[in-house]
């Protein structure tokens, strides 16, 4: 597949530590080698100078540079953003690989001036073997695409910024990520969710889906266990009260709505009937695993809002 030209798209690849070199060599691999070249590479190092001469020494062609921001994803993209010249800024994280077309396909929707950004499939690189009760409505927990999701090219919410391309302009014209919102230690925030919502509503356009222009997402063993999905579950309950803190009033969740009262319930009926049919236990253990998935989230958004009520009530003092 052809586009218009080689030099409307940069790539900009978030990095913080070592221990992720591999899969940092594989990423900028798969950017390296796409069907559309892009015009720039930039690989950004969060506050971590020996991994930056690192990156330097061992990558000819590929901008290196070092978040001129506070530590957090947020502001390492936008460090490689703010960089960038061309048209359109894609990202890609260090744990993920690029298929060859990429690119080529999920620039194609901004042939229609309203997108304002696209999203690709993320597929899973299961560092073992997928875990038996996890159902596939519950994959976004490990950063991929999951049961709920469209699947052929299509107007969507919000997409991740594992796999992301903005209109310049667009991102620009609201400051880029939300910085000290987003990923930072084991706060969980959907920094991607906010931006595509403040981008949408400041340029009135949309974002695109598309399905085929997919990546490999590393999920490490650590993240395969249900102690991890549980976690994962309460911070997003958390980082969804806070998004919606930061929304206009007039702007709902309604993806998330949507989610909580179809796809889930969905998942556990199904797999309920079939494991009462016979069709294997593991059936029964994914039907418990979305109803322990929404508990937890669940607690995560009770806790936030709590902390919300009581930061924002008035201090009292005792009369004199």
């Amino acid at each position: 597949m052809e586009h218009n030209s080689s030099s409307d798209v940069s790539i900009v690849i978030p990095t913080h530590s070592e221990k992720r070199w591999a899969s940092l060599t594989r990423t900028i691999t798969s950017a390296q080698t796409q069907t559309h070249p892009a015009a720039e590479i930039v690989v950004v190092v969060d506050h971590n100078p020996e991994m930056a001469n690192r990156v330097k020494l061992t990558f000819s062609g590929v901008t290196v540079l070092e978040n001129a921001y506070a530590r957090g994803a947020s502001g390492n993209r936008n460090t490689g953003a703010f960089h960038t010249r061309t048209p359109f800024i894609a990202f890609l994280d260090d744990d993920t690989v690029a298929s060859p077309e990429w690119l080529a396909y999920q620039l194609t929707p901004f042939a229609d001036q309203s997108v304002v950004g696209t999203g690709g499939g993320i597929i899973p690189a299961w560092a073992g073997p997928r875990p038996a009760w996890m159902p596939d409505e519950l994959l976004w927990a490990v950063g991929v695409s999951y049961t709920g999701m469209p699947t052929t090219t299509a107007p969507i919410r919000n997409v991740w910024s594992a796999n992301m391309i903005v209109r310049r302009d667009a991102f620009l014209a609201v400051g880029g990520f939300r910085t000290g919102f987003g990923k930072l230690g084991d706060q969980n925030r959907p920094e991607d969710t906010e931006l595509c919502l403040r981008m949408s509503a400041a340029a009135g356009g949309r974002w695109m889906y598309v399905p085929h222009a997919t990546i490999d997402h590393e999920v490490p063993a650590d993240r395969s266990t249900f102690g991890f999905l549980i976690r994962r579950c309460y911070a997003e309950g958390r980082g969804k009260v806070q998004m919606a803190g930061l929304m206009p009033k007039d702007q709902e969740l309604g993806a998330e709505k949507d989610y909580l009262r179809r796809t889930l319930p969905r998942a556990v009926g199904r797999n309920l009937t079939r494991a009462m049919t016979g069709r294997g236990a593991a059936h029964a253990l994914q039907a418990m695993a979305v109803v322990a998935a929404v508990l937890a989230a669940a607690w995560g958004g009770g806790v936030e809002t709590l902390a919300g009520i009581f930061e924002s009530a008035p201090a009292t003092t005792d009369n004199v």
